[in-house]
């Protein structure tokens, strides 16, 4: 049995996967630089920083079109709240990461940290999330109990 999106080694209808191999040269890491550039050869002899080696912002939203033509709309929607967070710093993603644990914040607090995603970092639909998961906490008992 086989699955129509495994045949041709996971190409879409827009036969842009895997986007390294079939993009038009038009691929760039966060710095900036070109994944055409990046090489083994080229790490060793030259100065590349970690972020020569992290994903942008585009690479995600361009994954996320391929995810969503092949029929995997929640996917899209991480690489979509993915794209987003690359604006954010990562000691501020390791803060959030922690707030978002149950029993951590309270349901005021989820809402401000909403509110800075889309106003600090313009992650509207992270912060959408966010307020999702605010709300579930609330229905569950999962957000942080005052004492009394």
């Amino acid at each position: 049995m086989t699955d129509e999106r495994s045949e041709g080694q996971g190409t879409t209808p827009n036969g842009d996967y895997p986007l390294y191999a079939n993009g038009d040269d038009t691929l760039a890491a966060a710095s900036g630089r070109p994944l055409r550039d990046l090489s083994l050869q080229k790490t060793l002899s030259e100065d590349i920083s970690s972020e020569d080696y992290s994903i942008s912002a585009e690479t995600l939203r361009a994954q996320a079109e391929i995810a969503r033509d092949a029929g995997y709309p929640q996917l899209a929607q991480n690489l979509e709240r993915a794209s987003e967070l690359t604006a954010v710093p990562n000691e501020t993603l390791l803060e959030m990461y922690e707030m978002l644990r149950p029993g951590r914040c309270s349901f005021e607090e989820y809402q401000a940290l909403a509110e800075r995603l889309r106003d600090e970092f313009s992650a509207a639909a992270t912060a959408a999330f966010v307020e999702e998961a605010a709300a579930v906490y609330q229905e569950r008992g999962l957000l942080r109990r005052e004492l009394e």
